[in-house]
């Protein structure tokens, strides 16, 4: 890809500019009755994981911990990583590269902020259609879950 130049308006030397992908959290949050996912308020629209961008001196863990709050209302715990994602078609709207988390949820779902609603899924009964890349990750989670290694 070839880089872009800018000008530096101090010296007027020609300065490569750099665009790097966008650090994301998703988290696969198991529910007794099955996963929470979340119908999307803003664009791309319909269901995802809940998730979003790591704020600036924010760890990942912190991320997810964060979003899984703001977007679904309930606490997690027993965090682990189940892997990262980075095609960069995998977000419409920008490269970004997710590290994705499963977790158990306690307290009572409720949809806010980037959520317009959500709702409890059987791993047997997932939507057909999901935002981003988040099939393959459901799928990706499903595989080690039968494995047992996750």
């Amino acid at each position: 890809m070839p880089y872009a130049y800018l000008t530096c308006p101090s010296c007027g030397a020609k300065v490569k500019s750099y665009r790097n992908p966008f650090p994301t959290v998703d988290i696969i949050i198991e529910m007794p009755a099955g996963i929470l996912l979340i119908e999307r308020r803003n664009e791309p629209l319909g269901w995802a994981l809940p998730g979003g961008f790591v704020d600036y001196g924010e760890t990942l863990e912190e991320a997810a911990i964060r979003e899984a709050r703001e977007e679904t209302s309930v606490t997690i715990n027993d965090l682990r990583l189940l892997g990262c994602y980075s095609d960069p078609r995998r977000d419409p709207r920008q490269h970004t590269i997710s590290t994705v988390y499963v977790a158990k949820g306690g307290g009572k779902p409720s949809a806010a902020d980037d959520a317009a609603s959500l709702a409890v899924f059987s791993l047997t009964a997932l939507p057909a259609l999901l935002c981003f890349d988040h099939r393959q990750i459901l799928d990706d989670y499903l595989q080690r879950k039968q494995a047992g290694t996750i």
